[in-house]
């Protein structure tokens, strides 16, 4: 059994709520067939016109009692949400009246549903961008008690069996923080660390990534994440960790071997955790173009509630594996 279908089967046994808002697009209504068909959650509740939104669902011969239109100009709860809304954000200059329009968008509205319990998890971002997708989750429902960062993952899926975990990797963080520093560094590691237990089952070994292994070059890039290793040691985590290290080193056996001996890290890393949001990203879409990779996230990190966000660039089985994702993180 592969990862999908090992998340696919679980989410399938935990039989979640999941709210998916960005209905206008087509992958989204492809997406809702297969959970309906593959009786994958317990309810999916889709923010939009209802009249708009059930000629969709028509078009495609979707008809399931698991189906919910939310459509805020009918819902009962949309003058509660607002007003809700608008004291989580009056100390921001919020109104009520704007409360009232933001309410409008279905980022918000989706992210007022989970805040409130309504659903289980989010899935957007097949249309909005990351920023847009984050805004929402943050201002609605915030970020977990004793987290600082928000950030995110992917998991990563290769035929390399000899890496991380029969081929399975994780990165972080490729989505949401551009320029880390050496604290909210330590914060994505203690993060990743979570998510890599939590999503894959196994106890995370993670390198903290860099141009150089344990002092083989100066650079104050490359001293932030040193330091960011210091602040971990600091907190005394209970997982395995090194760094600074380069992606050689972290990887592979024989090169860790001679580049950090002592390390017990070094050739044996599952979760790669990058310097800044532009070697994430390029970093994960690299392995995933030129190594036919199965990318799958961003997974985020550190939100009181699921919200996922999704590549705008994302297939339909992007969508549904995301979802299987969050009903398993809620």
């Amino acid at each position: 059994m592969n990862f999908i279908e090992e998340i696919r089967i679980k989410a399938k046994k935990k039989a979640g709520r999941i709210c998916l808002p960005e209905t206008e697009d087509e992958r989204t209504i492809d997406a809702v067939k297969i959970l309906v068909d593959e009786n994958l959650v317990s309810a999916i509740y889709l923010c939009g016109d209802k009249e708009s939104v059930k000629k969709k669902l028509s078009s495609k011969n979707i008809e399931s009692d698991k189906i919910e239109i939310v459509d805020y100009k009918i819902d009962e709860k949309y003058s509660e949400y607002a007003e809700k809304y608008f004291e989580k954000r009056k100390h921001k200059g919020m109104t009520l009246e704007k409360a009232e329009e933001i309410m409008k968008n279905g980022l918000y509205y989706a992210a007022m549903m989970l805040a409130e319990s309504r659903v289980d998890a989010v899935v957007a971002g097949a249309q909005n961008t990351t920023g847009d997708v984050l805004r929402a989750a943050l201002h609605c429902v915030g970020l977990a008690d004793g987290v600082k960062t928000l950030s995110s993952v992917f998991i990563m899926i290769t035929d390399k069996k000899e890496y991380g975990k029969d081929g399975m990797l994780v990165f972080g963080d490729c989505a949401v923080v551009p320029d880390p520093t050496s604290e909210q560094l330590a914060d994505i590691a203690e993060s990743s660390a979570i998510t890599t237990k939590n999503l894959l089952g196994i106890e995370p070994k993670v390198a903290l990534m860099s141009f150089a292994t344990k002092g083989s070059a100066k650079h104050e890039r490359n001293d932030k994440v040193v330091e960011a290793v210091k602040i971990l040691k600091e907190r005394s985590v209970s997982f395995e960790f090194d760094g600074e290290l380069q992606a050689d080193a972290a990887l592979v056996k024989k090169v860790g071997e001679k580049k950090a001996p002592d390390s017990t890290v070094a050739g044996n890393a599952n979760c790669l955790i990058f310097p800044s949001l532009e070697a994430g990203n390029i970093g994960y879409k690299l392995v995933q173009r030129l190594a036919g990779a199965e990318a799958i996230g961003p997974v985020i990190q550190g939100l009181k509630r699921p919200y996922n966000d999704l590549s705008r660039g994302c297939s339909v089985d992007d969508i549904v594996n995301t979802v299987c994702l969050a009903i398993l993180n809620s």
